[in-house]
């Protein structure tokens, strides 16, 4: 049978076409929770940071870490064992858009409606002012925007070139946008056939190949053909033959494939550079000093190291940072104004338990040491330090985390 991928805007009312839809065909819903959860089991990944992909905001981190390319190859893996393994499917939400667009018996839906409609839903549904709805709703297609951008390379999530249906939900009405998408299911275009399901298992040793970079750090496009694989580096590269040979060396060990070719995309020429990221080098630091010379070097220095970093000058900043944007090891002064970096530290160890904080002061006195360190401190360490040895104490510390999963 067909499946169906249904992408939505905020009070659009899809939830109530595609309960319609169901309750007409019998297909099994397979929300975005559903596949977190499947890309969290294979990856080992929380399910926190796999969502955290569907956000528009990135880490601050992220151009070190990979998190949320990493996150998307396992969303990517996730749902293709499901277009594997069963049918009569419909996929609702981000998730809509991580299939290959070369599936043909995926019938691609988009939900969605004028501006002053889906302000209307919400008011009539939830009871929200026109003013708060509007920033919900912005909030929400910001988010959508940033996902299409990086799947699919366009500004317009709701482009009609992206979808087989565009419903324009709150002028049709519910009802007949269901009808519509039920109607078009008996479309030959749509019908699995021989060449469509083999475009899936395309599509899911694609996925295969996409985890097995991902964790060696690299993030390039990647189709399949059969055996076939093709790698497509779309950020300007240093030394590109190295990394061609590197790229092949690693998916060609994967198994089902059986070539692999290279090449540069239409990014390749722009200013951005191709970083691979290093798990073995920490690469979530959070600095927290109030001495901004200081401590804006110290990143600069890390940085040259290929160790991502952030910078904050005190530690509220700090604290409020972490409610959205957890780092691994944390390089924490003492002596601040407002919240000083003992009372930081106890509310880090305490919320936070698996974040290594790094003391680094220029004022502590031995008791300060004794206290951090019974507060779950894992180094404490004078100004000036040895960026050396910050660096050895770095990795240690993200030893330590990585062992922790």
């Amino acid at each position: 049978m067909s499946v169906i991928t249904a992408f939505n805007g905020l009070f659009s009312e899809a939830g109530v076409v595609i309960k319609r839809v169901l309750d007409a065909t019998d297909y099994r819903l397979i929300t975005d929770q559903e596949i977190v959860a499947d890309a969290a089991k294979l990856s080992g990944m929380s399910e926190g940071k796999i969502a955290r992909a569907f956000q528009a905001k990135a880490s601050v981190f992220n151009a070190f870490s990979h998190e949320k390319e990493r996150a998307i190859a396992w969303l990517r893996l996730a749902m293709a064992h499901k277009l594997i393994d069963q049918d009569k499917l419909l996929f609702s939400g981000f998730v809509a858009h991580l299939p290959s667009v070369n599936i043909d018996h995926i019938l691609k839906v988009c939900l969605i409606s004028e501006m002053k409609d889906r302000l209307a839903v919400a008011e009539r549904t939830e009871g929200y002012a026109e003013k708060h709805a509007a920033k919900l709703i912005h909030k929400d297609d910001e988010d959508r925007v940033m996902w299409v951008k990086n799947l699919k390379d366009t500004d317009d999530p709701w482009a009609g070139s992206l979808y087989d249906l565009v419903v324009p939900v709150g002028a049709s009405g519910v009802e007949q946008s269901a009808d519509l998408i039920v109607e078009q299911l008996a479309n030959a275009a749509v019908q699995v056939t021989d060449a469509s399901q083999a475009q899936v298992a395309d599509f899911l040793l694609a996925a295969k190949v996409g985890t097995v970079l991902a964790g060696e750090g690299h993030n390039v496009l990647v189709s399949a053909s059969g055996t076939a694989v093709t790698l497509t580096i779309n950020k300007h590269v240093l030394m590109l033959e190295r990394l061609e040979r590197e790229l092949s060396e690693i998916v060609s060990k994967v198994d089902g494939v059986e070539s692999v070719e290279t090449h540069v995309g239409k990014g390749f020429h722009q200013t951005d550079i191709y970083r691979k990221a290093d798990f073995d080098i920490p690469s979530k630091v959070l600095l927290v000093d109030d001495e901004r010379e200081f401590v804006q070097t110290l990143s600069e220095r890390l940085m040259m190291r290929d160790m991502g970093s952030a910078v904050v000058y005190d530690g509220e900043a700090a604290l409020n940072l972490m409610q959205e944007d957890e780092p691994e090891v944390m390089i924490l002064d003492l002596k601040m104004p407002g919240i000083d970096g003992i009372e930081v530290l106890r509310r880090v160890k305490n919320d936070y338990p698996n974040i290594q904080v790094i003391i680094l002061t220029g004022h502590g006195s031995e008791k300060d040491r004794e206290i951090c360190m019974e507060l779950g401190a894992f180094a404490y360490l004078h100004k000036p330090v040895d960026i050396d040895v910050l660096s050895e104490t770095l990795k240690a510390a993200n030893e330590k985390v990585q062992s922790k999963g």
